[in-house]
């Protein structure tokens, strides 16, 4: 008997609810059971949310004592907390809370190292990378030293005597084939990689005054649990710079 309401059921017609009228289209679509159920489930939602927070309001003890109490204030009718906005960013939170000292400078140590192979690998020329050394002539006599030619020497513009590298010979100018050597997609390629690395090379040192900050930190923190020594603070901790302490001058016996 169950098998056969079950067939009878899987056979019978599917009513569905009906739609809104076209006399009534510009009331919107009409509300099916579906939707009301949506509907008051999220009403009965809310009600069981406020019932419970006036319960929660009603068994409150008076004298209950909550620190945002002394860390707010009124401001025109609306409490604003104390400002507890942290000197430290978050990174610099975690590696003093996780890492020693010995740990901190072995990674400045390593991002130091990276940062001088990127800049010797793009042969950074300009302002202070630029290399102090040049190239040393000898000669035998006064005279030579007056009549010598640079230009004429290293055989090149003499435009180009303050180019050390890639500095092109009078030949290679008068080439007029040697500048289309390299084409227009070799030249592009090279532009995405010299990007790249000059991408790669701000983000390390970002990296290295970060962890200079750091260790500056954690020296002047260590330093500070000496509690032999008279100390004077003279300025606050900052995300950019440790706190500065002057210790006073003791006369020894």
């Amino acid at each position: 008997m169950s098998s056969f309401k079950k067939l009878s059921k899987a056979t019978q017609r599917t009513h569905r609810e009906r739609g809104q009228p076209k006399s009534r289209d510009h009331l919107g679509l009409l509300e099916k059971k579906k939707d009301y159920r949506r509907r008051a489930d999220d009403h009965h939602k809310k009600a069981d949310a406020v019932k419970a927070l006036k319960l929660k309001a009603l068994d409150k003890n008076k004298d209950e004592f909550y620190f945002g109490m002394v860390n707010s204030k009124m401001v025109d009718g609306v409490h604003e907390s104390k400002d507890t906005t942290s000197v430290c960013t978050d990174e610099q939170l975690k590696m003093l809370e996780s890492q020693d000292l010995r740990y901190v400078r072995y990674k400045l140590s390593l991002e130091r190292t990276k940062i001088e192979k990127l800049k010797s690998r793009l042969q950074l020329l300009d302002g202070a990378d630029k290399p102090k050394g040049g190239h040393l002539v000898f000669l035998d006599s006064k005279q030579e030293v007056d009549e010598f030619d640079e230009a004429k020497y290293f055989n090149t513009h003499p435009d180009l005597l303050n180019c050390p590298l890639g500095r092109l010979t009078v030949d290679q100018l008068r080439d007029k084939n040697y500048g289309s050597r390299v084409d227009d997609r070799t030249l592009a390629e090279i532009q995405v990689e010299r990007k790249k690395l000059y991408d790669q090379l701000k983000k390390r040192i970002e990296r290295e005054q970060e962890l200079s900050i750091i260790e500056q930190k954690m020296v002047v923190k260590s330093a500070v649990k000496d509690k032999k020594h008279k100390k004077l603070k003279i300025a606050d901790e900052t995300k950019t710079s440790a706190a500065v302490y002057r210790w006073v001058s003791q006369r020894k016996r």
